[in-house]
């Protein structure tokens, strides 16, 4: 894929599946913004990426703040003079637990991050593609919110509703020449995967994987490339669809 010149926003773009997707649009001549609130992770990301040869920008920005969001954005377009081609909303946070032992406010701090992010930075976003009348909207959101996981009720709602949401801007904008698509991972090995299980065990881990038919967890290089193509010229015809990543552990049809 070329993206030579396009920009993208890679929110959660500093580590695991995030920072593998920022490492290979860049490779393909993007010009990446990461949005992320792990600084020193973000830093060193940028540093890589530079590094290597390409463009790069950080912002360490809070996206369940709509306010934070909308500067960062206005900021990157400041930077760059084009504005927003592709938009990777990758960021999510859980922390395992069955449900009724569950809170209201923890309830929100898992809305907030994976769904109402999403909701703030897709919206910030909209107005100049649908200007330019062209871009490329990706969600990383999971298998949960597709064939739901235990303990994790609220992270599996909140999946589920970013699915809808690409879905329904699907339809919204296609006369606009957007697509809006999602990537469902299974279990990954990534330190969202490591949080749920805090005692270090591997259990956890081992568990999944003799589940998993292909016998591994899914790694953050298994998805860029489906990324790269959801966001690329050539996927201009697919809308609206979800796909899953999972090693064969879920086959939707």
């Amino acid at each position: 894929m070329d993206f030579k010149g396009k920009t993208m926003i890679v929110t959660g773009g500093a580590s695991g599946i995030g920072r593998a997707i920022t490492a290979h649009l860049a490779e393909a001549g993007a010009v990446v913004a990461v949005f992320d609130m792990n600084q020193e992770a973000l830093d060193e990301t940028c540093r890589w990426v530079v590094g290597k040869g390409h463009e790069c920008f950080g912002y360490g920005v809070d996206i369940t703040n709509y306010g934070a969001v909308k500067g960062a954005v206005a900021e990157f377009y400041k930077v760059t003079k084009t504005r927003v081609y592709g938009l990777v909303n990758n960021a999510g946070w859980d922390l395992a637990s069955p449900f009724i032992d569950t809170s209201p406010e923890f309830w929100d701090q898992i809305i907030n991050i994976n769904l109402k992010g999403p909701l703030n930075v897709t919206h910030c976003c909209l107005p100049a593609m649908v200007e330019s009348g062209q871009g490329r909207v990706v969600s990383i959101a999971s298998d949960a919110g597709r064939v739901g996981s235990s303990g994790e009720a609220v992270y599996s709602a909140a999946k589920g509703g970013m699915v809808a949401l690409m879905k329904t801007l699907a339809r919204e904008h296609a006369r606009h020449g957007i697509t809006f698509n999602s990537i469902c991972p299974g279990p990954t090995d990534t330190p969202l995967l490591a949080g749920l299980d805090p005692r270090g065990s591997g259990k956890l881990a081992a568990a999944l994987e003799k589940a998993i038919p292909m016998r591994r967890l899914a790694q953050p290089a298994d998805f860029p490339a489906l990324a790269a193509y959801f966001l690329s010229e050539e996927a201009a015809y697919v809308t609206g669809q979800t796909v899953s990543i999972s090693g064969g552990l879920t086959m939707q049809g």
